[in-house]
């Protein structure tokens, strides 16, 4: 509306507007005035005409003739008039799909770049693992579920601490542009929080992504792979009840563990998980989760075999897999002296992944009516003896260094010294010291005169173990294969503590050390589900590899000035390398995120900010 001040009356004028995003507002800008229409009396007339000339605006921005007529003489003629106008005025930035602007070279900026190639590749895994979902038909609400998705691509992306995670979403990351979660309301104790909440439905996303891996890489989990490891804690942990002294896998003796006992199937994909306290052995782990997964099981038609070392083989456990009506498979903890070779089978050479020749050859057993399986591999037997050997020097070398001491002033000469020095030794050396035989010979006064040892003849068991399965199964490299399978939890355990960052734990509360490795283990499954799908195209990088390549796909924005003195801001994704474009093409997932997101701001918005009102 307008006063007419000649006519001391109010007068409707029609302006034809573009709609633009500035912050969190929509602004219009005028892209001509089309004064009373006084010639279109009718609402109908004034909305054809606007039809038209957006029509012409189509047309001459994409350069394809509009299909859009209009058989109204009068609207035809405005229409072309005020196209003329905006043509006169130049405010048609596009010329055949093109985006043309007049820009001030020396106002171009990139700024806030981020991390986007890792984050957009993870996000998509989950989107194929359903997580979100998942956690919404537990009642989650949207801003809990974009933060636990933001969470666990973080930890597969970016492996760290709480605080240390919040503050790469804060300076490096794209993730919250992905996931939606507003970055300004990341903190450590909110990443905390989520964490201890995702803890709190460990059985039902354990149990949706086992079943969720299958239908999408259509698997059927005949073989079950049993394994467990532990991790340790940095600090006392004086008020844990979980943190125990045990015998730590990464030698760190002086610390707390705590164990991570794993069941995966052939592809690496977890099934079932669990953490007990850091002084459990390996063979009293098995009674739970036979429990778990007889349970999980119990309607199928035939359960899975279970693929297990030999530290957790013992015959108790073994009587435990058949009363639940497991098959097994396993490296027998008892000697080979117990066992023959079947002189009525010949041994086979198959080769292993590096092309090294191993020999398979069944034994027999009295008394048994399990399938034993003599393994010997060369490689082994080089390596145990290289290994053999130099332990057998230092053990000599500190016998040669003993018995000098009898000769010299100050030297140890007592013979219950000398014994006490042996035992020691033995101590130190448990492995090698069996395969000698030592003689302490005495004088007078019970001194120690002469250390005399010698070598025993070695065990041909060098390089050799043997395989003991309830399968009936015939062929001695099926039975290999299967067993070989077991190399899969090595991978995933080296996944969990090397790539995810699972080692060592600083958390003082069980609670929050619980949290914490369940959440590196749902970043496992996301790992998995990229570098699975990967390998089926042969691209069989380790996980630091995958995420190098992919963060060189970044997110910027670029903002410049043209010649009406407006802002132009864009924000787009770089395009992918061509390492990153094939992993995007071997797993099938888009290349970005989302298109170019373009804003005009003209210049009094820049300095004329609008009101709080």
């Amino acid at each position: 509306m307008k006063y007419i001040k000649s006519t001391k009356e109010h007068k409707l004028y029609y302006r034809l507007c573009e709609s633009y995003r500035f912050e969190n507002t929509v602004r219009h800008d005028t892209i001509v005035d089309l004064g009373s229409l006084d010639e279109l009396p009718g609402e109908a007339e004034r909305k054809l005409l606007v039809q038209r000339i957006s029509s012409l605006v189509k047309q001459s921005r994409t350069g394809i003739a509009d299909m859009f007529e209009t058989a109204d003489a009068t609207v035809e003629a405005l229409a072309q008039k005020h196209f003329a106008r905006i043509i006169e005025k130049d405010r048609i930035d596009t010329l055949n799909g093109r985006d043309y602007q007049v820009i001030d070279t020396g106002t171009v900026e990139n700024k806030d770049i981020r991390e986007v190639g890792t984050e957009w590749m993870c996000a998509q895994a989950v989107a194929q693992l359903g997580i979100a979902e998942c956690l919404a038909v537990q009642g989650w609400d949207e801003q809990a579920v974009q933060l636990a998705v933001t969470h666990i691509i973080s930890r597969a992306g970016y492996p760290a601490s709480e605080l240390r995670t919040a503050q790469w979403i804060k300076d490096n990351s794209a993730v919250c542009e992905l996931t939606g979660y507003p970055i300004e309301k990341i903190t450590k104790d909110k990443l905390y929080g989520i964490s201890h909440k995702l803890s709190g439905v460990k059985d039902i996303l354990e149990q949706h992504l086992c079943k969720r891996t299958n239908e999408l890489f259509d698997l059927c989990d005949a073989i079950h792979i049993f394994d467990l490891t532990n991790t340790y804690f940095e600090g006392k942990q004086r008020h844990s009840t979980i943190a125990q002294f045990g015998r730590s896998k990464e030698k760190r003796s002086d610390c707390k563990l705590i164990v991570i006992a794993l069941v995966i199937n052939p592809e690496g994909f977890t099934k079932y998980s669990r953490l007990f306290e850091g002084n459990l052995t390996d063979s009293r782990s098995l009674v739970a989760i036979i429990e778990a997964l007889s349970a999980r099981t119990s309607d199928t038609g035939r359960k899975p075999m279970v693929v297990m070392d030999a530290g957790i083989a013992t015959d108790d456990n073994i009587l435990l897999l058949r009363k639940y009506g497991f098959d097994y498979m396993c490296v027998t903890r008892s000697s080979m002296k117990k066992y023959t070779a079947d002189t009525n089978s010949a041994p086979i050479v198959i080769k292993d992944k590096k092309g090294q020749p191993i020999s398979l050859q069944k034994a027999k057993v009295e008394n048994d009516t399990d399938n034993y399986l003599i393994v010997h591999s060369a490689a082994k037997q080089v390596k145990e003896e290289s290994i053999k050997s130099k332990l057998a020097t230092r053990y000599e070398q500190d016998l040669i260094q003993m018995n000098n001491a009898l000769s010299k002033k100050g030297g140890t000469k007592k013979a219950v010294k000398v014994w006490e020095r042996i035992g020691r030794l033995k101590q130190k050396y448990p492995s090698i010291n069996k395969h000698y035989e030592i003689e302490v010979i005495t004088g007078d006064k019970s001194n120690a005169t002469e250390l005399k040892w010698k070598q025993k003849p070695p065990p041909q068991c060098e390089g050799k173990y043997l395989l003991r399965t309830n399968l009936d199964e015939k062929q001695e490299s099926t039975q290999w294969a299967i067993y070989n399978t077991i190399r899969e939890v090595e991978a995933t355990f080296r996944t969990l503590k090397t790539d995810l960052d699972l080692r060592p734990i600083f958390h003082k509360k069980d609670d929050a050390a619980m949290a914490h490795l369940h959440l590196g283990l749902l970043a496992y499954t996301v790992v998995n589900t990229i570098r699975h799908q990967l390998k089926q195209k042969g691209i069989n990088n380790e996980w630091r590899d995958i995420t190098r390549i992919m963060d060189t796909q970044k997110l910027v924005t670029t903002t410049m000035v043209n010649q009406y003195n407006q802002t132009i801001t864009i924000r787009q994704c770089s395009e992918p390398n061509q390492q990153v474009a094939e992993i995007y093409n071997a797993l099938n997932y888009k290349h970005r995120p989302f298109g170019r997101k373009k804003s005009v701001v003209p210049p009094d918005e820049l300095h004329h900010p609008p009101s709080p009102a």
